[in-house]
């Protein structure tokens, strides 16, 4: 069975080469016997330090920018983020060096972000965080009792609910560039389209997070190599980040500025 998970579908997470016997990802055979296929425990433990190293940039940033260099610091967090995922999810190179670098940089961001919330909107990236935590174990659940299944056809709503909500941020910026004052409305706290998008794109992430859970159980079950276990974790920490982003961005919405 191939993971619904797009991210982690390709060569990569095939058998290594020159394993006898190997079979592509999702028969009965990934490696040679030799070779240690992938544990829950693995994934838990990479899912853990990735997490960690985001955290540890993010407070690391908090405390250590100035306001003055947070602009410049946060387009080169930038892109230098967009440039390590891109790596990791198109070149198949998730590793521990990567996706720690990876978490690393995007803590950077989600620390830069997170502050700048929180100087206008005083508790609410703490608030977020718990949000973060209720919807990770309320999607956990639901797909350990199988209340929503991971079915081909729901993968492929997730992605295309997922590219559509990015090309409107995409356009709702571009309208924001070139003059109008709120873009298309899907960001401005007086529009009840805003209210709409980031409780819709807040479910696009626990999707999200059911596919990245459908791979885990996939790949221990076929017996994925251990390195796949880092594809696990980036694409956890992934689905996280976008739920706390958008979880923080409606909730200030009803938060009174200090």
């Amino acid at each position: 069975m191939e993971s619904r998970n797009p991210v982690f579908r390709g060569s990569a997470f095939g058998p290594r080469a020159g394993g006898h016997g190997a079979r592509p990802y999702g028969g009965a055979v990934y490696a040679p016997a030799a070779a240690r296929t992938m544990t829950i425990d693995d994934v838990v433990v990479r899912g853990f330090l990735t997490l960690v190293t985001l955290v540890v940039t993010a407070a690391l940033a908090w405390a250590l920018v100035p306001a003055s260099l947070v602009p410049p610091v946060l387009v080169v967090a930038l892109i230098a983020e967009i440039g390590i995922w891109a790596f990791i999810a198109f070149g198949r190179k998730a590793n521990a060096a990567t996706v720690l670098a990876f978490a690393a940089v995007y803590g950077v961001v989600v620390g830069l972000i997170s502050h700048s919330y929180n100087d206008i909107y005083h508790g609410v990236v703490f608030q977020a965080v718990v949000g973060t935590a209720l919807a990770f174990g309320a999607t956990l659940a639901v797909y350990a009792l199988r209340i929503v299944r991971v079915t081909p056809a729901f993968a492929r709503f997730v992605m295309a609910a997922g590219i559509a909500l990015i090309g409107l941020m995409i356009v709702n910026w571009a309208v924001h560039l070139f003059g109008g004052d709120h873009g298309i409305g899907i960001r401005d706290p007086g529009n009840p389209l805003a209210y709409v998008f980031s409780v819709a794109a807040i479910l696009v992430g626990c999707f999200f997070l059911l596919l990245d859970f459908d791979a885990v159980e996939t790949g221990v079950r076929t017996g994925a190599p251990e390195k796949f276990a880092w594809y696990c974790a980036f694409g956890l920490v992934l689905s996280l980040v976008w739920i706390y982003l958008e979880i923080l961005r409606l909730l200030s919405y009803f938060s009174g500025r200090d």
